[in-house]
């Protein structure tokens, strides 16, 4: 029997990642591990929960459904989720830090990945479908941008990505982050799936999904570059000033930033075949930039940014090698059938995890991209598991994918 090392970790510590109800968390959910150990995560539980069902065989449907009902539970009377809930926080306390960005929208995929893993049973969901709608509705009021028709931040705070230039010190809801609008394409796409398992009409959703797309494609898109970029919205309004004999005609600006975001693109669908051929032959492969001998940099070596340094709050993703930047990259190459690169991406993550169970007993949260010695963290499972879904790609397994 060949040695599964990344599997014989997990399957020793992964009920590490399961939490009981406890404070004002009402239901059992998951963790990431290490130093966030007791705290409900937005993408964290919904990429984790995919990794876990790659493996586990045990019944974990309640720790699944309870990662969304806890969310939903503390939703407030605007449809606000927080990014992260733990047990000693309260509603009352989430209200007082203001206007700030919300759980990422993963929420409706992670729901639509459980029902459709559990044969298109959706039920569990119904009493709470309204407030599911709701959180959208929350991102269409509060944070698209009228004349792109794209979404932005609000701020910096827990965007995941932490310290991705695009966002990072920006001012206040100027980011139409390429993160963000790509999970919320597929975040439209999830809530009419949902929709359709439990007979609800919401095809305005469709038609917004299809609009998103779209306006990702006219403003995100460089065709000097080959690449898909996050934009910037922060400009002044059009009104008479000295050059109103000729005032702006463009709603945006392109931020030509080399983030590893920028390829989420390939994994939502939304660049077109020669789009994606660019992107991947023109700027995926340069080794100088993003290409690394154990992955995929966060952010290119190009960059003034770029830096490989432990740090917290915020996480550094200025370089760092990360599990889930290289598995969603992954994802993009099978999924526009760049095989051979996604081989290459594939085997390379697997050694990453690998080396670091031989030689720490523990996978961490990042790593560096040319040796791939683990930088900080150590016990961070979390989407870090997502190697075992590769691996089985790369073994011609079937494999658990994300909705």
């Amino acid at each position: 029997m060949i040695e599964n090392i990344i599997l014989d970790y997990a399957l020793k510590n992964y009920k590490k990642m399961f939490r009981e109800p406890t404070g004002n968390l009402k239901y059992k959910f998951i963790v990431p591990g290490s130093v966030y150990n007791n705290t409900l995560w937005d993408w964290d539980s919904w990429l984790t929960n995919i990794a876990l069902s790659q493996f586990v065989t045990d019944d974990i449907k309640e720790y699944e459904i309870g990662c969304i009902l806890n969310y939903l539970e503390v939703m407030d009377s605007k449809g606000r989720i927080p990014v992260y809930y733990s047990p000693s926080l309260s509603s009352a306390e989430y209200e007082k830090w203001g206007e700030t960005n919300i759980h990422k929208p993963c929420l409706a995929q992670h729901a639509a990945f459980i029902v459709k893993k559990y044969n298109g049973d959706a039920e569990w969901l119904r009493p709470n479908f309204d407030k599911l709608c709701k959180f959208i509705e929350y991102y269409n009021q509060k944070c698209r941008h009228e004349p792109t028709g794209l979404y932005f931040w609000i701020d910096d705070h827990a965007i995941g990505v932490d310290n991705d230039p695009s966002t990072f010190y920006r001012p206040y809801r100027s980011s139409g982050s390429i993160l963000l609008n790509c999970f919320m394409y597929k975040e439209l796409n999830a809530i009419c799936y949902l929709g359709d398992m439990l007979q609800i009409d919401i095809s305005k959703y469709k038609v917004q999904a299809e609009n998103l797309c779209n306006a990702i494609r006219k403003h995100c898109y460089d065709e000097k570059d080959g690449c898909y970029y996050s934009v910037d919205l922060n400009l002044l309004p059009i009104v008479p000033r000295f050059h109103s004999g000729a005032p702006r005609h463009w709603d945006c600006l392109i931020q030509r930033l080399g983030c590893w975001s920028n390829f989420l693109t390939l994994w939502s669908g939304i660049a077109t075949d020669e789009q994606a051929k660019r992107m991947v032959r023109e700027n995926l492969l340069d080794e100088n930039g993003y290409w690394a001998p154990f992955g995929v940099r966060s952010l290119s070596k190009y960059e003034k940014m770029y830096v490989i340094k432990a740090s917290g709050n915020p996480s550094c993703w200025l370089g760092p090698i990360w599990g889930i930047s290289n598995y969603f990259v992954f994802k993009g190459l099978v999924k526009y059938g760049f095989y051979k690169e996604a081989r290459e991406l594939g085997e390379k993550t697997v050694k990453l995890f690998e080396n670091d169970i031989r030689n720490s007993g523990e996978l961490h949260e990042y790593y560096d991209p040319e040796s791939g010695v683990p930088i900080i963290n150590p016990g961070f499972q979390n989407w870090n598991l997502l190697s075992l879904n590769i691996k089985a790609w790369l073994d011609g397994e079937d494999v658990v994918e994300e909705f």
